[in-house]
């Protein structure tokens, strides 16, 4: 990375990036308190984490402007190992997350990326906005007319600043009057103090207190792979939707890396394992942020909130931070995916809605983009597996000519044979591949039958056009090879 490039991602935006940081940081504290209560721990555990993660990744990420921090993703996978083994397996567990993400962005991981479907990442985005919503509707439980206000308040000075003004991030605005009025007026909603206990304390160095042995490794090993996998699957995704919104390219694997160094430093500060988090990483292009200094302010600020400015942080109430979670999820849906329905094939249509209902059922990330990827494989594979075979009967020489033409494969063999019959009037069959490929051992084997059904009728049979790799395939496992087949390539 050159010095210009350095220069433009740290300093080129520094008035948006620093306050953009800042609304981050106030929608980074009630989430990693809420993901710390799902993994049963300690409130400070994810903020804990959520300091140490930004801090790193701002350094060391792939993709400036995206926050990092504690997740629910994350956070799910951890609840077993902190029930039956307690904190200090977790932080163990937690580094040893770090180092399998190190290795997999150092063996490039990114490059997996490709093989992602459009219609699944739609349908992650749409699934991520759907949860982030719905995740806000619990604080409306009980509440009275106030909440409602204050939410609605919220979300017109969101929407109708940025109207007049865009000087200042229209979240930042709403958290700081609806606070002031919050305070002033004496509604006596639930506020962020209300989420858990806030201690003003620095993160310290520690070395997880467990037995290092094999026994260890192989209670923490499974949970460390999985998160490993989540982590890096959320954030490599969340990179390319930031991607997509700020029209730049970003370093997959570096970030795979990042994360990885992150989650090492998070485990040995006494936080838990992060990745990147799509919702703060909207709000933060949202409200301007571009460069690495806007996740560094948000892992800093957020620290400072905690420690400094503590009795003040604790009065912000929930019902403005909804009304920002609510913007979020308004932003990250793809509205225009609706309206695509009936343009987009039918199958697109199908993964898309697929993977959101396996998100939203069992609010698990990567269960949705695993059956949403299956079922693309499945859609494609049905897709190239029609074969179309051509008869030519040439009467005067009694030969029959079947040219084929398409993918030849596992999925295709059934749909080949059909095309071909062995009880003809014909001296001689000739079957021409020059318009198809011959990919595996399944379809050399369906050449194998075609060939020797041939010769049990007593026809001569011929197979031509093979490229050079389906003609390199077919020698190498073909058993008809050994009975004298004739067989050519182009």
């Amino acid at each position: 990375m050159n010095t210009q490039t350095i220069k433009q991602q740290w300093f080129g935006n520094v008035k948006n990036d620093t306050l953009s940081g800042m609304v981050v940081a106030m929608a980074l504290i009630p989430e990693a308190i809420a993901f710390s209560i799902i993994a049963g721990v300690d409130p400070m555990v994810g903020l804990y984490a959520s300091f140490c993660i930004a801090v790193v990744i701002a350094f060391m990420g792939g993709r400036p402007g995206m926050i990092s921090a504690a997740t629910g993703a994350m956070a799910v996978l951890m609840v077993t190992l902190v029930k039956d083994y307690g904190l200090e397996y977790l932080l163990a567990a937690t580094i040893l997350t770090g180092i399998l993400q190190f290795i997999l962005g150092a063996l490039k991981i990114g490059q997996f990326m490709k093989f992602i479907p459009r219609s699944v990442m739609i349908g992650f985005v749409n699934a991520l906005a759907i949860l982030i919503f719905s995740s806000q509707l619990v604080h409306f439980e009980g509440a009275g007319l106030a909440m409602y206000a204050m939410v609605a308040g919220s979300l017109a000075i969101i929407y109708i600043l940025p109207r007049f003004t865009k000087a200042v991030p229209s979240p930042l605005v709403a958290i700081i009057v609806m606070t002031i009025i919050a305070i002033t007026t004496g509604t006596g909603l639930k506020t962020v103090g209300d989420m858990g206990d806030l201690s003003s304390t620095l993160p310290i160095f520690l070395i997880p207190d467990i037995p290092l042995n094999f026994e260890t490794l192989q209670i923490i090993f499974p949970i460390s792979l999985a998160l490993a996998f989540v982590g890096l699957l959320e954030s490599l995704l969340t990179a390319q939707i930031v991607d997509d919104m700020t029209d730049t390219v970003s370093d997959k694997n570096k970030e795979a890396r990042g994360q990885g160094v992150a989650n090492v430093v998070s485990g040995l500060f006494g936080g838990m394992a992060g990745c990147a988090m799509i919702g703060q990483s909207v709000i933060n292009v949202s409200s301007g942020g571009r460069g690495r200094l806007s996740t560094l302010v948000a892992g800093i600020f957020m620290m400072l909130l905690i420690i400094v400015f503590n009795d003040l942080l604790v009065q912000i109430p929930m019902a403005v931070l909804v009304g920002v979670m609510i913007m979020v999820s308004i932003g990250t849906f793809d509205w225009g995916s609706l309206t695509r329905f009936k343009r987009t094939p039918i199958s697109d249509s199908v993964v898309m809605v697929i993977t959101v209902a396996t998100v939203v059922k069992t609010h698990d990330l990567s269960k949705g983009v695993l059956a949403g990827v299956i079922l693309s494989a499945i859609f494609f594979v049905a897709k190239i597996s029609k074969v179309h075979v051509e008869q030519i009967y040439e009467k005067s020489t009694m030969k029959m000519v079947y040219k084929v033409t398409g993918q030849v494969f596992f999925a295709s063999t059934d749909n080949l044979l059909k095309h071909f019959e062995y009880s003809i009037e014909a001296k001689e069959v000739e079957i021409d591949f020059s318009n198809a490929h011959v990919w595996d051992d399944s379809a050399v084997a369906a050449i194998d039958k075609l060939i020797l059904k041939y010769r049990e009728n007593d026809i001569d049979v011929r197979v031509v056009g093979l490229n050079k790799d389906s003609s390199q395939l077919v020698k190498r496992l073909g058993v008809h090879n050994n009975q004298n087949a004739s067989v050519s390539n182009h």
